[in-house]
């Protein structure tokens, strides 16, 4: 039996697709069931709640081999550790209670680097990883760099603006990946019961772009200019407080930028094995140009 929490989230629900096309049991826990479609809802047991509650991980974990945990985002979090560690808590204790072998997590790049220690949401999430890993289990931490798909936040102002922002600079290249492509690693680790002991799986995308690439790229998929522009962090802080992110996970984010910035997703070489095959160029033509001609 195989664990899946956030069902109904854009990593979980490909890795869910892909778990039941190869017959395999699940079980979701979801906050609620009326969310699953109901093609979903007849292939799956469902445990409704949220993988935070100790007596839900404990019902869910019950019975199973292999879990994949993603801690959703709560952006009013009071702090970083309650949001990644604290968030995981009950599932380390369920884990060992209930025998689980083997836990797939949705991660960080950046372990070992000199910025991993002042890497906001990164080094919450590393340090997420070292509770879960700590309960002896098999544990797989698929460390990423930025998503591609974060951009679609950012559909509307490509479309009506022609720009996105971010407070990282436009020169700096480094990898980034699609959710298309982590979901495929997570289902494939999922449904291999052979490997056990601790390991990070990075998941690099084909290449290393700027920002500044990203814009030409765009603008070429869109036949429209795109350009970036690159906010300041102070600015950047100010406006998710002001949409109601906390002070904390709004600092998370602006210290992430920043170690991110400085190449802390650039530590990791891009092997065979690390590269995954969703260009940006493809990910703009598959699922940006739609979203901005929507």
């Amino acid at each position: 039996m195989i664990v899946l929490t956030t069902p109904t989230g854009q990593i979980g629900r490909q890795t869910l697709t892909r778990l039941l096309a190869a017959g395999a049991p699940v079980r979701v826990i979801v906050r609620d069931a009326s969310r699953l479609s109901t093609a979903v809802r007849d292939q799956v047991e469902v445990v409704e709640g949220s993988h935070g509650d100790p007596a839900v991980v404990a019902k869910a974990f019950a019975g199973a081999d292999s879990v994949f945990w993603l801690v959703p985002p709560d952006p009013r979090a009071r702090s970083l550790d309650a949001a990644f560690a604290g968030f995981s808590r009950p599932a380390s204790v369920a884990l060992k209670a209930q025998g689980v072998k083997r836990v797939v997590a949705v991660s960080a790049l950046g372990r070992g680097t000199p910025m991993a220690d002042h890497a906001g949401h990164v080094t919450a999430s590393l340090a997420m990883d070292d509770l879960l890993a700590g309960t002896g289990v098999g544990y797989r931490a698929l460390t990423m760099p930025s998503f591609m798909d974060n951009l679609l936040r950012q559909a509307e102002l490509i479309k009506n603006q022609g720009m996105f922002t971010s407070p990282c600079s436009g020169g700096h290249a480094a990898p980034t990946c699609a959710i298309s492509d982590i979901a495929a690693v997570a289902a494939d680790l999922l449904l291999d019961d052979a490997w056990s002991g601790v390991e990070e799986v990075p998941v690099l995308g084909p290449e290393d772009l700027s920002f500044e690439d990203m814009a030409r790229i765009m603008s070429e998929v869109l036949e429209r200019p795109v350009r970036f522009q690159q906010v300041p962090g102070p600015d950047f802080k100010a406006r998710m407080t002001q949409a109601g992110v906390s002070d904390a996970m709004a600092q998370g984010l602006l210290d992430m930028a920043v170690a991110k910035d400085a190449g802390l997703d650039n530590a990791v070489p891009r092997t065979a094995r690390a590269s995954t095959p969703t260009t940006f160029r493809q990910w703009c033509e598959d699922v940006l140009k739609p979203a901005v001609l929507a």
